[in-house]
């Protein structure tokens, strides 16, 4: 059996998920390749010796350019401040080592443009985290999509929605400022590339973006705040069906509302990811009084499900879909060969989001380039 040292930049939020995901991965899925917890870098020395101490990594520093350089960490991994993530990952892609990066890839499409580059100049693995696109129950359904269980698509409606800045009295914090770190740059590249794995390329679109709250409470009084709240786009798929995409930090009542609805000539498909272990399918098949939506709950039959549990109906969590991101990354280390999504996938989402803002200043549709 194989090791490979991993190193972890930031150690907050996501930064936890990871560091827990590549512990458990051996022993969820018995990969041929086990990671081992090698360095974790963050802001301070202080807060990077305490993730040391809490996620078990062998080493700390504040200076991700250590993490790179040293020669126990085979393969790299990013959660840090999306402004960090271009400097990162073309250092390490120079040193040779596999990246995993979470989204959005870059701070901007030049950004992520480059990483790409990168990434693909050099012929290493790499990998971005689109985690809900692995759930079990959303990778069933692109099974059914597949193979071609409710016909031929006419419509996509995808959201991702969440309400914790619904309240106009929260006060102004770091996702307030800066087209990076509004609704288009966190919450709407999940969806996008969800409607992207589900449906295919989006040939043209048209966009309204907004702010909802244009002003937040400060230490000194109002802060504007100067990134988005919400968006919506009118989508054409490359197929030709149609579709339309939402995403808001505001929708009061949404605590994790990734949801998407697909109707086809033969059947629809819903899922919820509030609901994330099950999926609702409707046949149009037999007498249209025993016709109706389908509760199916995911289990040991679906994908990648029976690894966590061998209940049917018992569920896999938001972690698990870490862990599954985990396996994926260390397989292709194991193996060369590249492992959906990659970075070209990141490329992809953000030139539908540049594109959106493109089509919000002058309210027309516009072509999305696919290079």
């Amino acid at each position: 059996m194989h090791e490979v040292g991993i190193g972890l930049v930031g150690g907050g939020y996501m930064g936890k998920a990871h560091a827990v995901a590549m512990s458990a991965v051996g022993a969820v899925f018995d990969t041929a390749l086990r990671p081992r917890l090698e360095v974790i870098a963050a802001s301070s020395p202080a807060s990077a010796e305490r993730y040391r101490k809490a996620y078990g990594f062998a080493r700390a520093t504040a200076n991700w350019h250590d993490l790179v350089a040293d020669p126990a960490v085979g393969a790299v991994i990013i959660a840090s401040p999306q402004e960090t993530h271009r400097a990162i990952a073309e250092a390490a892609f120079a040193a040779g080592k596999p990246v995993f990066c979470e989204k959005p890839l870059g701070a901007s499409l030049d950004d992520t443009t480059a990483m790409t580059a990168a990434a693909e100049a050099s012929g290493l693995v790499n990998m971005i985290g689109f985690n809900y696109v692995r759930t079990p129950a959303t990778r069933f359904v692109r099974q059914l999509l597949a193979e071609g269980a409710i016909g031929t698509v006419t419509w996509f409606r995808g959201e991702h929605c969440e309400d914790f800045f619904a309240d106009p009295s929260l006060p102004a914090t770091w996702r307030t400022s800066g087209r990076a770190n509004g609704t288009m740059g966190d919450l709407a590249p999940h969806m996008i590339n969800g409607a992207l794995a589900l449906m295919g390329r989006i040939a043209e679109l048209s966009a309204r973006i907004e702010t909802v709250h244009a002003t937040r409470p400060g230490p000194a009084g109002p802060v504007a705040v100067d990134n988005d709240d919400q968006a919506q786009m009118m989508v054409r798929f490359a197929s030709g069906a149609m579709g339309h995409l939402f995403f808001s930090r505001v929708a009061t009542g949404r605590k994790m509302g990734y949801a998407y609805e697909i109707h086809g000539t033969k059947g629809a498909i819903r899922f919820d990811q509030e609901d994330q272990n099950a999926v609702w399918l409707y046949r149009a098949e037999g007498p249209q009084a025993n016709r109706g939506f389908t509760r199916i709950l995911t289990g040991p039959e679906h994908p990648d499900y029976a690894a966590f549990c061998q209940g049917p109906g018992h569920g896999t969590g938001y972690q698990d879909q870490i862990i599954i991101e985990a396996r994926d990354f260390l397989e292709a280390i194991a193996t060369g060969r590249p492992v959906w999504p990659t970075f070209r996938d990141g490329l992809d989402v953000a030139r539908v989001i540049r594109t959106a803002f493109n089509a919000a200043a002058d309210g027309r549709w516009h072509s999305v380039p696919d290079e």
